[in-house]
């Protein structure tokens, strides 16, 4: 109980240290570090006085996070918060001891980050990205806003557990909905616009752009080549919206690090994440690009929202098989040029 109370007090009274992975010109990327921030001081932490912040960026390079997590293991931190598969799987990788939370993790059962949800068992602990029931939804709602869609692409990544389960449950929804599913798999982005290319050839086709590492590096491609072919898309960050792609459904990124500030509160106050079960969003929104939908033909098909703006809240008929029930809605009318460059997906996160 001694050395309980020394550790304490001397995690009270002296700065500890937080690398996050984070660029600070990625698209949502501050949201979610500004989030992330709120989320600590609200608990008591506060820049400065008992809490010091650097940054770490990865940009989805593999070998860039492994020279990340060794210096961050060699600060020999209290904790450390990992966004994103790469930064995960890295860090866990790298250290068994040191308690890990992880940030937008799409399966941490199927990718081996912990053995059960509700009983995590090891070092890691944390919020996963969305449950895998969300991916059936994407092509349901596909088929809503463009009816005329009979064969949609699948771009998904197939090196990682999480690209096979995305795939699978879109594939068993795809009977229901009369569209029928082939994947796209991503491996050298030299490789995407001539795959997109090649199957728009097929008439009424679609595109479903599923979570993983690649897509985000490769946004403006991505979108350019569904509004090149004229094909309907469906994504899975409001981002992707904002930057000219047709529709997003999922959850509040920034909403998830501003919850995981709880964890690394109570972590670093002695709990320990075997005992801390990893948490589903409990926040989904639902994003469609106006100006998208119109160059598409479609915008004859959406409710007008009630008032005019960037973002808009209103009353959607997408919304009323979506299964979830806390939905935000908004209609992005963006007059973007040039698509966002590139969005945030690994983090790392220490504190000591």
């Amino acid at each position: 109980m001694a050395a309980r109370g020394a550790c304490a007090a001397r995690r009270a009274n002296s700065p500890r240290r937080f690398l996050e992975g984070v660029s600070a010109d990625a698209p949502g990327a501050k949201a979610r570090h500004l989030a992330f921030l709120e989320g600590l001081q609200q608990l008591g932490w506060t820049p400065g006085r008992n809490v010091r912040i650097d940054v770490r960026w990865g940009g989805g390079d593999e070998a860039e996070t492994r020279k990340h997590a060794a210096e961050l293991i060699a600060l020999a931190p209290d904790m450390i918060l990992a966004g994103g598969t790469t930064a995960s799987e890295v860090m866990l990788k790298t250290t068994h001891s040191i308690p890990i939370v992880f940030v937008v993790v799409p399966d941490p059962v199927g990718s081996g980050y912990v053995k059960r949800l509700s009983q995590p068992g090891g070092n890691a602990t944390g919020f996963m990205m969305f449950e895998y029931n969300l991916c059936g939804k994407w092509l349901e709602l596909l088929k809503e806003i463009a009816p005329s869609v009979t064969h949609a692409a699948v771009l998904r990544d197939p090196a990682v557990a999480a690209g096979i389960g995305q795939f699978a449950v879109i594939q068993s929804v795809a009977p229901s909905v009369g569209i029928e599913v082939s994947p796209i798999d991503l491996r050298e982005s030299a490789e995407i616009e001539p795959a997109i290319a090649d199957f728009a050839q097929s008439l009424n086709g679609g595109m479903i752009v599923t979570a993983n590492i690649i897509t985000p590096v490769h946004s403006n491609l991505i979108i350019a080549a569904a509004a090149r072919y004229k094909l309907p898309a469906v994504y899975v960050q409001r981002p992707f919206v904002a930057a000219g792609g047709l529709m997003s459904y999922g959850p509040n990124f920034a909403d998830q690090y501003r919850r995981a500030a709880g964890y690394v509160d109570r972590i670093l106050k002695g709990e320990k994440p075997a005992d801390l079960p990893v948490q589903a969003p409990n926040k989904y929104e639902l994003a469609i690009n106006l100006k998208t939908a119109k160059a598409l033909g479609l915008s004859s098909i959406l409710a007008r929202p009630r008032r005019r703006r960037d973002r808009v809240s209103g009353q959607c008929p997408l919304l009323t098989q979506s299964g979830h029930r806390r939905i935000k809605i908004a209609a992005v009318q963006s007059d973007l040029q040039t698509p966002f460059r590139r969005i945030l997906i690994p983090a790392v996160i220490a504190c000591r």
